[in-house]
């Protein structure tokens, strides 16, 4: 399996987002880590989105 073909600046803020080992990162199958990005933009909207009833 080959490394991810993404840069070093992404690499290293996706492994400190995910929370693990930039090495574990590089060599994650990409089906495993699309789910865990999609994960991660799920918490983010759910973060950034007001709850119903209040108000921006």
């Amino acid at each position: 399996m080959k490394p991810l073909q993404i840069s070093a600046d992404t690499a290293v803020k996706l492994a400190e987002s995910l929370g693990v080992p930039l090495e574990h990162l590089m060599h994650m199958p990409q089906h495993i880590l699309l789910q865990k990005i999609a994960e991660l933009a799920k918490e983010e909207a759910s973060k950034s989105t007001p709850a119903e009833g209040e108000q921006e």
